[in-house]
């Protein structure tokens, strides 16, 4: 088994919820076109560049992005997820530099998710994650994007639970939003704030595991900097790769 495949295990856990082919079709062995994917995603190689041991790259580039317009890895990502029992929310985000050749696009087209932030032509990585370090809840945007204004997307998709942030999150709207949901928010307040909002310290230090999550996203070389045009296709890259992290965890777990 080459270095970035799917170990069996794994592969048990993510056959199940790929699309079945129809009736009638044959289709390229799955496994391995997954397995070709990964590597591309966790080296960053161009896919021209896929080693042959994964067959034809046109085979593994059209169905990453094939599915990636129907929703399949995002699915994939998803059912992952629900196996976290959501008794904490920490959330954050990151931003990563589009390469020139996702920036390559035509002003007053589509959103690709590409904007211009202090480091250039970025997309910023917005995650929740649990308890355990694990992706529940992902999303991208521009990267000059405001993360109070990605927050309620995230968290009003979750259940109603403990949400952790930093200050760039302290908003009265926020707060208000995960209390009436049922949740509890534990959010420090800007500096300028004449009345300050405690968070307990003990609490504030887990927000190191979502950091520690983008560190180990950031691993995947094709997330680390975005190669891929279409907000739809980097957005699958980046469910791939949570995936792979969920997996991973499975695995190892007791």
């Amino acid at each position: 088994m080459a270095r970035y495949d799917l170990s069996d295990e794994e592969w048990q856990m993510v056959e199940p919820l790929l699309p079945r082919p129809g009736k009638g079709k044959h289709r390229v062995d799955d496994r391995r076109v997954v397995n070709g994917i990964f590597y591309v995603l966790r080296t960053g190689a161009p896919w021209r560049d896929l080693p042959e041991r994964y067959g034809p790259y046109t085979t593994v580039y059209n169905r990453f992005n094939r599915w990636a317009r129907r929703g399949i890895w995002l699915k994939v990502f998803e059912e992952l997820a629900q196996r976290s029992p959501h008794s904490l929310h920490l959330i954050d985000s990151s931003i990563v530099r589009a390469h020139q050749h996702a920036a390559g696009r035509k002003k007053g087209g589509e959103d690709h998710a590409i904007g211009r932030s202090r480091g250039g032509l970025s997309t910023k990585i917005h995650a929740v994650v649990d308890q355990d370090g694990l992706p529940v809840k992902l999303l991208i945007t521009p990267g000059q994007a405001s993360d109070k204004t990605a927050a309620p997307v995230l968290l009003g998709a979750l259940p109603p639970g403990t949400v952790v942030a930093d200050r760039g999150y302290d908003s009265s709207a926020l707060v208000a939003l995960v209390r009436d949901r049922g949740g509890e928010a534990h959010i420090p307040t800007q500096s300028r704030v004449r009345i300050q909002r405690s968070v307990p310290a003990d609490l504030y230090r887990k927000r190191n595991l979502v950091e520690r999550f983008f560190c180990n996203l950031k691993q995947f070389r094709r997330i680390a900097t975005r190669f891929d045009k279409h907000a739809a296709t980097f957005m699958a890259a980046v469910a791939l790769a949570a995936s792979r992290i969920w997996l991973r965890a499975i695995e190892s777990s007791p």
